[in-house]
């Protein structure tokens, strides 16, 4: 076995390899780029190589700057991890030239499958049914919009190097086409140093199913099932779960079979995933081949039992398979979820920053589930704006669905992160959905539920009453503490109060200690809040409230908290009956009026300026493009109008809500 692998990687992927090397007794070397020169993996690792500034085009995608770092340190292997250089047969090649093991599949199946182009000729060669589409390069703007009107609208706009979400537009329109494929062409550029693209007809309403495969270099090639990724923003998966909802032991069997045909026929070594569009009838078309690790692996280890990295380190090695298609069974249930440093408030913008407060949920057993959390990130820790804004990956999983959902659900609710924009709080409403629980998902999900963006959910009955309970029990001990700090009394203190939700206001009373009684007045009932575990200054309440463990963000606010349960967040005032009744008489705080100005809605770097001062602009026209994380964002206006002041240039960086353009 190797005794030194070198990680050509960064993030939750360079920790996760770690961690199976230490399990194996493998020494690991970690190179790291300037933005992530105190990182954890840097940390974690026993040794470290310096390749270079943030930017991944000068450091991880520099093929030289990683075999050096292997020569310098003597590892024999390297892990590519996903994205940067996995799927890069050139690079692969090098390492074999160099007498330095690749782990991951051999070069001859990396261009045969890697790039998405040669990939659908070669599965059309082979009698795969693939989607309708272009397969070949584009030249220009004027050549793409001509395919995609022989095609039909809608099509997609795909990087052929592209992975990740990176590099993918879905053009309804000749509008879409002119304006996102040289979007996608810069972003392909900037991710993976290959700008060349290919269109082809995007199927409405289907799922995203795919085969995790795994072979050896004596030609066993087994599949571990399939995994759900249909809940995706921008093209990138959001949620994954394995096995699918959607397919039945017949379909299941038919796309494993095809799968690992297909895999053989280009002698396919190494982790591996054969990727599908099927429709709700569970027909399916062959997508891409992604010739790596994927980010969601995790749900398929759950399932399988099975450590992917350990797999591909000893196929690398050149042992064979020790288990045989028959052997493998899917055991229970697995779900995903992506956290990502973005604020869904604000559709989903990148949220840049660092990590003042970071506490995930304990890993392991709990009561009827399991945790785990893949993260290469630490409190104190930035996320920087110059890779993937994947702060970690919460997987669980339960004997069956709607357990391991269920299981997500309060897992999500147990992590606390403050000092940027998450999209935990989606997350949670995603898992509450009653769409979701039934597992009827495409990949237009997001769309199609949450239309006008996110804006959080409404709290439903049963969480109206978590934050009373809790707003009460925060507010009894901020009043006993006062009184004993300012008084010097240890008296009792008022136990009768008026808390507003929002605008409902619930008259309540509060006994008892260690279990609290909360008595709501006008409804005749009562409820038993237990277990807490909370103090003052303490951004987390954790209880019991009729018997159901929960778990809520809070912080003061005048007159009483802030608290969110799940996707619920509601200020929560604590009154006394008489400050109840002045509320009535405030006048309600207008918002300040920003219709005439363009905000930028994120921190990132302006790409191109489209507009100048006396510029007549019209609705829905581009005024900037913002680049940020990889991802180029079109900023349109708004309203119609004359510019008055354009207040940045092309190359300029902005702050989130810094004024871009005021209109007259």
């Amino acid at each position: 076995m190797f005794s030194k692998i070198l990680i050509a990687n960064r993030g939750e992927i360079a920790v996760r390899v770690i961690k199976t090397c230490r399990r194996l007794g493998i020494a690991t070397v970690v190179v790291y780029s300037d933005a992530d020169a105190g990182s954890m993996a840097v940390e974690m690792a026993d040794e470290t190589v310096h390749i270079g500034p943030s930017p991944a085009n000068q450091s991880y995608l520099v093929a030289d700057k990683i075999i050096d770092a292997c020569k310098q340190t003597g590892a024999q292997a390297v892990h590519p991890g996903f994205g940067f250089l996995s799927e890069n047969a050139s690079f692969a090649q090098r390492c074999a030239d160099e007498g330095i093991a690749f782990i991951g599949p051999n070069p001859g199946a990396i261009r045969a499958m890697g790039d998405k182009i040669e990939s659908k000729k070669f599965a059309q060669a082979a009698g795969v049914s693939c989607v309708p589409g272009h397969i070949g390069e584009i030249d220009d703007t004027a050549h793409a919009v001509k395919i995609s009107e022989e095609i039909g609208y809608p099509v997609m706009i795909k990087a052929s190097a592209g992975g990740g979400g990176k590099g993918i537009r879905v053009a309804w329109t000749r509008q879409d086409v002119e304006e996102g494929f040289p979007a996608v062409r810069a972003e392909a550029k900037a991710s993976f140093g290959d700008d060349r693209i290919f269109i082809e007809k995007f199927i409405v309403s289907p799922r995203h199913i795919e085969i995790q495969v795994l072979g050896d270099k004596h030609g066993n090639v087994v599949h571990l099932f399939e995994r759900e990724c249909s809940i995706q923003r921008r093209n990138q998966k959001v949620i994954e779960e394995a096995p699918s909802p959607l397919l039945d032991e017949a379909t299941r069997n038919a796309m494993g079979a095809q799968a690992v045909a297909l895999s053989k026929a280009v002698n396919y070594d190494s982790a591996g995933t054969v990727e599908f569009v099927a429709g709700q009838d569970k027909s399916f078309f062959f997508l891409e081949m992604n010739t790596r690790l994927q980010v969601e692996h995790p749900v398929t280890e759950l399932i399988t039992g099975l450590d992917l990295v350990e797999q591909m380190i000893r196929s690398a090695w050149g042992e064979k398979l020790a288990f045989e298609q028959k052997d493998l069974k899917i055991n229970g249930w697995a779900i995903e979820s992506r956290i990502y440093a973005e604020d869904p408030y604000r559709k989903f913008l990148p949220s840049i920053g660092r990590l003042v407060r970071y506490d995930p949920p304990e890993e392991g057993q709990h009561d009827g589930y399991i945790v785990r959390n893949d993260a290469g990130v630490r409190e104190g820790d930035e996320i920087s704006m110059f890779y993937d804004p994947m702060i970690s990956k919460l997987c669980t999983w339960a004997p069956t669905r709607i357990a391991a959902v269920d299981g997500m659900g309060r897992a999500l609710e147990d992590f606390h992160i403050e000092g940027l924009g998450q999209n935990i709080p989606f997350l949670n409403a995603v898992m509450d959905q009653e769409r979701f629980r039934s597992g009827q998902l495409s990949t237009n999900y997001i769309k199609d539920e949450f239309p006008d963006g996110f804006g959080g959910t409404e709290p439903t009955p049963a969480q109206i009453d978590i934050l009373t309970a809790v707003g009460a029990a925060m507010q009894r001990v901020y009043a006993a503490r006062a009184r004993t700090n300012v008084a010097g009394l240890n008296g009792s203190v008022r136990d009768e109060w008026v808390v507003a939700v929002g605008h409902a206001k619930r008259r309540m009373k509060l006994s008892g200690d260690e279990d609290m009684t909360v008595e709501l007045l006008d409804e005749g009932r009562s409820l038993i809040l237990s277990d807490i575990v909370w103090r003052p200054g303490k951004p987390v309440f954790r209880g019991v409230l009729g018997g159901a463990a929960f778990t809520v963000q809070v912080a003061p606010a005048a007159e009483g908290f802030t608290i969110r349960h799940r996707a619920a967040k509601a200020r929560v005032l604590v009154l006394t009956p008489r400050s109840a009744d002045l509320h009535d008489k405030l006048p309600e705080k207008q918002a300040a009026d920003t219709s005439k100005l363009v905000l930028s809605p994120m921190p990132g770097l302006v790409v191109s300026m489209d507009v100048t001062a006396g510029q007549q602009v019209r609705e829905g026209e581009v005024v900037c493009v913002l680049e940020a994380m990889k991802m180029q964002n079109i900023i349109r206006a708004e309203r119609d109008g004359v510019v008055k002041a354009v207040n940045a240039k092309g190359g300029d960086p902005v702050a989130a809500d810094e004024v871009l353009v005021e209109f007259a």
